[in-house]
């Protein structure tokens, strides 16, 4: 899937959590100094701005099917090498890098274990590949009262609970199907603070992702039965939120 928004949309809507969650993500994944690393499904760079803080531009490779995406990344990482891809064929040579990185995108590819073994082609022999997703499946990804409060509206509604690596222990049997070995998998938990509901709700206007795709879709008054739905499950006034999200790495066959 392809996110079709500029890089500064998405910030507003997942950058917000993408950011502070690539820290967690990289220790998950033990990436140490003068490794090679490639972020695959990057989106504008959430990840990508973690791995060059550790390792330096001319370290990390990049790449995503959205051109804003790419564009941004050259923007704002000079010295990566970011590259316009989809996971399932990766533009580099077996054995290119020492560790190959997902974040919030495994769920978004049109074949996960296909994805996931083109990441561990691209990494050398005992290196590592990872990958993390929210817990949609147990409704504590940020997006939690969202999808609660469109089910309630909607029992029809297709909401994102269901998607690779999504649910306890999936990202795991995706990895093994891929081909991966020694896998490990965690919860990576975080907490931001939210000024209020608007603050909140605005991001799912601009239609990013699944759930601000099913927002735009409603009319009028189904949008406000939603959002109020939404506010009824919130707090008033600042609050603090808190998400979690699977991950799981495995190595590479020596």
């Amino acid at each position: 899937m392809a996110f079709d928004v500029a890089a500064d949309v998405y910030d507003r809507f997942m950058g917000v959590w993408s950011r502070p969650l690539a820290a967690r993500f990289a220790d998950f994944a033990a990436i140490e100094p003068a490794m090679h690393v490639i972020d695959v499904g990057s989106g504008p760079g959430s990840l990508t701005g973690e791995l060059v803080t550790r390792l330096g531009p001319e370290h990390v490779s990049a790449v995503d099917p959205s051109a804003p995406f790419v564009a941004a990344i050259a923007d704002r990482y000079p010295g990566v090498d970011v590259r316009r891809a989809s996971a399932e064929d990766l533009p580099y040579p077996a054995a290119s890098f020492d560790a190959a990185m997902a974040q919030l995108v495994v769920h978004f590819m049109t074949d996960a274990v296909v994805g996931l073994r083109e990441m561990a082609r691209v990494v050398r022999p005992n290196g590592v590949v990872a990958a993390c997703v929210w817990d949609f499946g147990g409704g504590r990804g940020p997006l939690g009262p969202f999808w609660e409060a469109a089910r309630e509206l909607d029992p029809d509604v297709v909401d994102e609970s269901r998607l690779a690596g999504a649910r306890s222990g999936h990202l795991a049997q995706l990895l093994e199907a891929a081909g991966l070995e020694e896998i490990a998998a965690s919860e990576l938990a975080l907490s931001r603070d939210v000024d209020g509901f608007d603050a909140w709700w605005a991001p799912f206007m601009d239609g990013v992702a699944p759930s601000g795709a099913y927002v735009k879709s409603l009319d009028p008054e189904r949008q406000a039965a939603l959002r109020e739905r939404c506010r009824a499950l919130l707090p008033t006034g600042p609050f603090v939120l808190t998400a979690v999200a699977w991950a799981a790495k495995g190595r590479v066959r020596r």
